[in-house]
């Protein structure tokens, strides 16, 4: 057992001691130093006004676009007792409306993977600008569906217009930011997300009540309200800064230290620099497919819970409509303190990413035994607040190291678009698993997350594994 562990504690020692060495090591990381050491505080406000812009502004559209994903299925229970609700008034049918959820995922799995690239293409404020205004548009549209291929057509074409904006967020901090610097960020920024829901329920719970008002069932008036903040915000994202070399916002010295602050493998924003020898590598890297596996399964097993979260709150058999919408709110809640907690310790390296990752997906397998097993409403409402909180946690842990792992402009964005793709497995199966023929107990659901689940820890292992040999090689050539 102490060999185990010793080996354990060598793994995060040599993937420690690897991060450290790419980022101080590098002759680009000693000119930084001497930058900063000769105006002390020059580089951390300039980081400072970065982060306002991008991770700012990005948490503040991304509050929006989870909104928007999360209305869908509180949508599915919304003025029920009325009998003015979705299902009822589009005719849809149980296999119906779990199309209708998972055909916005088909759509992200098709645009997400090359999406990145065209923000390179057109430059990231521009690019930006079309995603925005696009899904802002396309989410006002669906109030006006009127049956099941209207509602089919319009969730893809909302699917296609948001599926770009994840990544192409973090691929945008990766042409700004270190990897050491990318944990907290991307943690404030994927844990907003997570609150978003619990907005979205207090949001439907509130429109719930505008039903009938002009004619219009509540469930209309939540589709047209939700997509007015995206298209109003779409317009800022003009002003966003493209690329260190670019930004008119910074000065030239503020510009030559964000450029030199950076490694070598990082992106970048020149003009005419596609490194295409970078995709090849990407496709050789054992790693690309072993985080990949770990992405659907964590999609499926994880998240998939979310895409139904609402029915299945419902279907305890505690709570009216409106009230379930409400109850809704926790689990996000929990979830958005959670995220940054884990976040800030990640940043302090008091935890370890891969250990922190191994333990949620060991978490949520608890949880979910439990939702398998107990029938106290009580209870497995609580075990799934938890459950909700760790799935949303897992991807954000793991973002990190998986950026840290990708090199070149073009590898880079098509690792980052391709490893977000694999997480829509979890809107695409999501439905389907969480049908309400399984309900209300859903033994089924939770016995096929389970298997997902314990694939998933697997896969990351076998991440962890790989990339400690990666390190190891780069320090021995470094060296």
């Amino acid at each position: 057992m102490a060999s185990r562990l010793s080996k354990v504690d060598s793994i995060i020692d040599d993937a420690e001691i690897s991060d450290q060495s790419n980022e101080v090591g590098t002759a680009q990381d000693a000119q930084d130093e001497e930058l900063s050491s000769a105006e002390p505080g020059l580089e951390e406000a300039v980081i400072r006004k970065v982060d306002l812009w991008l991770v700012g502004y990005y948490s503040l559209v991304y509050i929006f676009r989870v909104i928007d994903s999360a209305n869908y299925s509180n949508a599915a229970i919304i003025n029920l007792e009325h009998g003015t609700g979705i299902k009822k008034q589009l005719g849809l049918s149980p296999s119906q409306w779990a199309w209708t959820l998972s055909i916005f995922s088909y759509s992200y799995m098709i645009f997400e993977p090359t999406n990145t690239l065209a923000m390179k293409v057109f430059s990231p404020s521009r690019w930006m600008f079309v995603l925005i205004l696009g899904w802002g548009i396309s989410a006002c549209s669906s109030s006006a569906a009127r049956d099941f291929e209207g509602m089919m057509c319009v969730r893809f074409a909302i699917g296609m217009a948001e599926a770009g904006f994840f990544p192409a967020v973090l691929y945008h901090m990766a042409f700004w930011y270190k990897p050491k610097e990318m944990p907290q960020r991307i943690a404030v920024f994927y844990s907003v997300g997570q609150l978003s829901p619990a907005v979205s329920g207090l949001l439907a719970y509130a429109i719930g009540f505008m039903d009938g008002l002009g004619g219009l069932a509540g469930w209309r008036w939540l589709f047209l309200i939700e997509g007015l903040p995206a298209i109003a915000l779409s317009a800022v994202a003009l002003w966003l800064p493209d690329y260190p070399e670019t930004a008119r916002m910074l000065t030239d010295k503020e510009r030559v230290i964000l450029q030199d602050r950076l490694s070598r493998s990082a992106p970048t924003g020149r003009k005419g620099h596609w490194d295409f020898e970078s995709p090849r590598k990407l496709l050789k890297d054992p790693t690309f497919y072993t985080f990949s596996i770990y992405w659907i399964c964590h999609g499926v097993g994880g998240f998939g819970i979310g895409t139904a979260l609402p029915t299945v709150i419902y279907e305890l058999g505690f709570t009216a409509t409106s009230n379930s919408q409400l109850m809704n709110i926790p689990p996000y809640v929990s979830a958005f303190l959670f995220l940054n907690i884990v976040g800030y310790f990640l940043h302090k390296k008091t935890i370890r990413p891969w250990t922190t990752a191994v333990a949620i997906e060991s978490t949520i397998i608890v949880c979910y035994i439990v939702l398998f097993t107990v029938h106290n409403a009580v209870a497995r409402y609580i075990f799934l607040i938890i459950a909700v909180s760790c799935a949303g946690s897992a991807y954000p842990v793991i973002w990190p190291e998986r950026i840290r792992e990708l090199e070149g402009t073009v590898g880079s964005g098509i690792g980052i678009g391709w490893t977000n793709a694999m997480a829509q497995f979890s809107g695409i199966a999501g439905p389907h698993v969480f049908s309400t023929v399984f309900g209300p107990t859903y033994h089924v659901s939770y016995g096929i997350c389970l298997g997902f689940l314990c694939v998933g820890i697997a896969s990351i292992l076998t991440s962890w594994l790989l990339v400690r040999r990666k390190d190891r090689k780069r320090r021995v050539e470094q060296v």
